[in-house]
């Protein structure tokens, strides 16, 4: 029989280096903030910057899952760069825009008869950059 110290080291190599570490150190607790400097070991994310056009995210009960809900937004977005594009208008139209013209809308993008996954999310995603980064570059000239 033959005996093993490796765990009793490792016990040794662990105090010495707890001993070493300045108090400051170990009291650190992770900060919140999310615009301010973080440590590693935050969990915290920092929030988006604001834009005032930037469709928000749906109102959970506007469909019963995150997929349908990421689907409209996209769809909201296609919407309003349409109408952009369409009015050569380069304001925010946010507001001229209601969830339930994405509802209504739901048909246009409609890719399947599955009701759980109606349309693809990645390609309503695509096809929202695209237009919006038509619109950016339309209002640039």
């Amino acid at each position: 029989m033959t005996l093993s110290f490796g765990p009793i080291q490792s016990l040794g190599l662990a105090a010495i280096v707890l001993c070493t570490l300045p108090n400051a150190a170990l009291a650190q607790t992770p900060s919140t903030d999310p615009l301010g400097d973080t440590p590693f070991n935050s969990m915290a994310i920092a929030r988006d910057q604001t834009d005032e056009c930037r469709v928000p995210k749906p109102p959970a009960d506007l469909a019963e899952t995150a997929y349908l809900r990421n689907g409209y937004r996209a769809i909201l977005r296609i919407l309003i760069a349409e109408e952009a594009l369409a009015s050569e208008s380069c304001t925010c139209q946010l507001d001229q825009f209601t969830w339930d013209q994405a509802l209504d809308a739901l048909s246009r993008f409609q890719t399947s008869n599955n009701p759980r996954l109606p349309f693809k999310v990645l390609d309503l995603y695509a096809q929202a950059d695209a237009h919006e980064a038509q619109v950016l570059e339309a209002c640039a000239e």
